[in-house]
């Protein structure tokens, strides 16, 4: 088989495989944070974390055998607008809480029968294509313009080669003290170490990042038919989904798509086997409003920002790169603002 539509094939698989362990484990930053900030339950944070910690020591390591080229993803560039990647970040952050959820949550819970991520995937779509290539583009592409720097150094192992060390070890060590910092944060929890649904969670998730880039920089490099060096991420992906739901005939099939088909298909027959499947709906037109504005700042925020929670904060920052760090800052704050402070977004009441 030609390596398009194996990576396509596996892509499905990684979508099928992240679609089930997100509906079974509730994997998701906003919950993660909303848990920790909240309510006091640290559980799913540390997952999250765990997930950050497997992605960067496995994507590393395929990057320091050379099995895979890291420098050929969008995350790894020389020159980027810092101002742009957190504002954005914010953005995404802060609609994610009016939402309840970032794009790939909304995803798992659409298979699951929730009829407001419909809503939520849609706008998402629309909202990210416009900031791509439609009206919002050319004021994104101004902003752009107008602060973005060149730089030399856009990673940690590059600022460590800076100071003496071989690229291998710069890569190591960078890769080692992050992990090594997430794995103890995580299992510091005592309640996280009585979870084995959640440590499975992030380990599962971690990997997963890394069959990206493994499937997509390794079996898809071909010198005659390339794609695109990438892993998961969800709003780039969601708003080509749409369009190639709509004009098929004219668009090429590629691992994003493919990989949000497999989330969606992945939580829905989990749902069902599992008894979880249940239509739900909005509980007030105030409701879906709100929930409609936050998947448009999530579609703007996301492409802003060069991804999501999980494009950025999981698979970005897997490389490692300096811009990746900066967007999910953004990412974290506007999700903590959202969460708390005079910005805080107020509970609805229940019809």
């Amino acid at each position: 088989m030609e390596s398009t539509p194996l990576v396509i094939l596996a892509g499905l698989v990684i979508g099928l495989v992240y679609g089930s362990v997100g509906l079974l484990s509730g994997f998701c930053l906003m919950s993660s944070m909303r848990g920790w900030l909240a309510e006091g339950d640290g559980r799913l944070v540390r997952s999250y974390a765990l997930a950050i910690a497997v992605a960067i020591a496995a994507s590393q390591f395929l990057a320091g055998t050379g099995m895979i080229d890291l420098g050929k993803s969008i995350y790894l560039q020389q020159t980027f607008s810092l101002p742009v990647l957190f504002l954005g970040g914010l953005l995404f952050g802060y609609g994610m809480v009016l939402s309840n959820g970032c794009g790939s949550r909304a995803l798992v819970l659409l298979g699951r029968g929730n009829l407001r991520s419909f809503v939520v995937v849609t706008v998402l779509a629309i909202a990210a294509q416009m900031t791509l290539k439609g009206l919002i583009a050319p004021a994104r592409i101004a902003l752009v313009q107008a602060s973005q720097t060149t730089v030399n150094v856009n990673s940690l192992p590059s600022v460590l080669a800076t100071l003496g060390l071989a690229e291998g070890a710069s890569r190591a060590l960078a890769a080692a003290a992050i992990a090594l910092a997430l794995i103890l944060f995580a299992f510091a929890h005592t309640a996280f170490r009585r979870s084995p649904g959640q440590i499975a969670a992030g380990v599962i998730v971690g990997l997963l990042v890394a069959g990206g880039w493994f499937v997509t920089g390794y079996v898809g490099a071909d010198d005659f038919n390339p794609v695109p060096v990438t892993s998961l991420t969800f709003v780039a992906p969601i708003a080509d989904s749409l369009q190639y739901a709509m004009l098929s005939t004219g668009l090429t099939l590629n691992f994003g798509i493919a990989t949000v088909g497999g989330v969606f298909a992945g939580s829905l027959v989990t749902a069902l086997v599992t008894g979880r499947f249940k239509l739900e709906g909005y509980s007030s037109p105030r409701h879906m409003l709100r929930s409609a504005g936050g998947a448009a700042l999530m579609g703007i925020g996301g492409v802003m920002a060069f991804g999501c929670s999980i494009g950025q904060g999981l698979t970005g920052v897997s490389t490692l790169a300096l811009g990746s760090f900066i967007a999910v800052a953004g990412i974290v704050l506007g999700t903590a603002a959202g969460l708390r402070g005079s910005l805080r977004v107020q509970p609805l009441a229940v019809a």
